[in-house]
């Protein structure tokens, strides 16, 4: 739900014009399309492995492999860390792109889609790890 309101939330606001007279779309984050690129990324790649891995838990009980079970259970672990690692960059870069917008009209109207992208990429990175400390607590490897 994190990832939809980080990459939903720039999509829809974070996108604005300069000023009235320019009708180019910039990012809201200081201007720097990386920015809002690197945060709609992360934040559809959080879903889509969300995804994934919820098929894969559904479907755990039918694997009989020992080794199948925990190649699972490792890649799932694999994937919270370095998501971790992912929404910790973002929200980083999120802040500290933030702090140096200057505060136009354009940047006033999104600017509660932009502190909600930064708060909730930082509420990602208490999920994913506390995901891989919960797969670390569950699962015996």
């Amino acid at each position: 739900i994190f990832s939809i309101v980080v990459f939903g939330s720039i999509v829809n606001e974070c996108y604005v014009n300069k000023d009235s007279q320019d009708p180019e779309l910039l990012c809201i984050f200081n201007e720097n399309e990386s920015a809002c690129s690197y945060g709609i990324a992360i934040g559809i790649i959080a879903f889509f492995g969300c995804i994934f891995f919820f098929v894969v838990d559904l479907q755990f009980q039918q694997i009989s492999s020992v080794k199948d079970r925990k190649r699972a259970v490792l890649l799932d672990l694999g994937f919270s860390g370095f998501l971790s690692f992912l929404w910790f960059v973002a929200f980083c870069f999120l802040a500290n792109q933030w702090q140096r917008t200057t505060m136009t009209k354009g940047a006033l109207q999104g600017a509660d889609a932009a502190r909600a992208a930064i708060a909730f990429s930082f509420f990602s990175i208490i999920v994913w790890v506390s995901s891989a400390s919960g797969l670390l607590k569950d699962h015996t490897l």
